[in-house]
């Protein structure tokens, strides 16, 4: 396991990548290795993208890569992908992503499933995201699915958090309202020559000014950015550059607010109760299934022979003696 974590450490890619998949698929040794990991973790700036689909969180992350290189700062990215429902992998991996910074050894991307995690992440974003701090990312960029309002859970593993959108997707009111805006460190607003635009940064600017003082921590108001047409590459530049910045603001900002620790005490809270659940409900479920009784009792609430709420306490007086 030691030699792994050195490996690790030293940039290898292929020991990374290989520790990434066997997270995924809930490999034993994997869990192990994360063991050795965890007490060198905490040094990466881990930034956060969330939108709906469609609004171009890959051409950003793209052009952020580019800028934050630019910095000398290395980068890791983990694109949460749709599941494919035949490999329970993710449906675009990374070789198809960012191909421009494929040869860079100080640029480190890779695809993870959602496997049906409701809130845009998987169990294993968490994980990969200490990979990637132990293997020396200065700045490490999720890119979540796009599954809309339910997508907060970044804000329990990123420092910062980008909330972006483009106008022109219907009813921006209703935009407004969902849960993923109150999340926000920085709003950008993407494709920015399009029709709307104006009318949509007006909205964002209205719903910050109607929020309480106590909606932001230590004083940080989340600034809204434009991004210009990824098809004018000198507009579009700048204005990804001009984001990087304001990226690095927020993170001086949580330093200088001392507000680094609250958002470690979240993140911790986040992770064990998710290890908890690794811990004590995948086991339980693992061997209800190699009796056969998971099936079975399907099979009854179908039927409506029982109930799950019923099932659940029969469980648990079972398992949790």
């Amino acid at each position: 396991m030691v030699d792994k974590v050195k490996k690790i450490q030293s940039g290898d890619v292929r020991s990374a990548s290989r520790l990434i998949r066997h997270i995924e698929d809930n490999v034993a040794e994997a869990r192990t290795t994360m063991k050795d990991i965890f007490p060198l973790t905490g040094h990466a700036h881990v930034v956060g993208l969330t939108g709906p689909p469609g609004a171009g969180k890959s051409t950003l992350v793209d052009g952020l890569i580019d800028s934050f290189r630019k910095m000398g700062r290395t980068v890791g990215v983990i694109a949460v992908d749709p599941t494919s429902p035949f490999t329970g992998g993710a449906i675009l991996g990374d070789r198809i992503r960012m191909q421009r910074h494929a040869e860079d050894p100080g640029v480190f991307v890779r695809s993870v499933a959602t496997r049906g995690a409701l809130g845009g992440l998987s169990r294993a974003v968490g994980d990969a995201i200490h990979i990637m701090d132990v293997m020396g990312k200065d700045v490490i960029l999720v890119e979540t699915v796009g599954t809309g309002q339910q997508e907060v859970d970044i804000m329990h593993y990123a420092h910062t958090v980008l909330v972006v959108l483009i106008p022109g997707m219907g009813d921006d009111i209703q935009a407004i309202k969902a849960g993923i805006l109150e999340i926000a460190s920085i709003f950008v607003i993407n494709k920015a020559e399009r029709e709307g635009s104006s009318k949509l940064r007006r909205e964002l600017v209205t719903m910050l000014n109607m929020a309480p003082e106590s909606a932001f921590p230590g004083g940080w108001r989340p600034p809204i950015l434009k991004c210009d047409n990824a098809f004018e590459p000198e507009g579009f530049s700048q204005s990804v550059s001009d984001l990087a910045l304001s990226i690095n603001e927020h993170y001086e900002h949580l330093v200088s607010k001392s507000l680094i620790g609250n958002w470690s005490s979240r993140k911790a809270a986040t992770e064990f109760n998710e290890a908890i659940r690794c811990a004590v409900l995948d086991p339980v479920l693992n061997d209800l299934m190699a009796r056969g009784e998971l099936d079975a009792m399907i099979v009854k609430l179908v039927k409506k022979e029982t109930d799950p709420y019923t099932l659940a306490e029969e469980i648990a007086s079972r398992y949790l003696k």
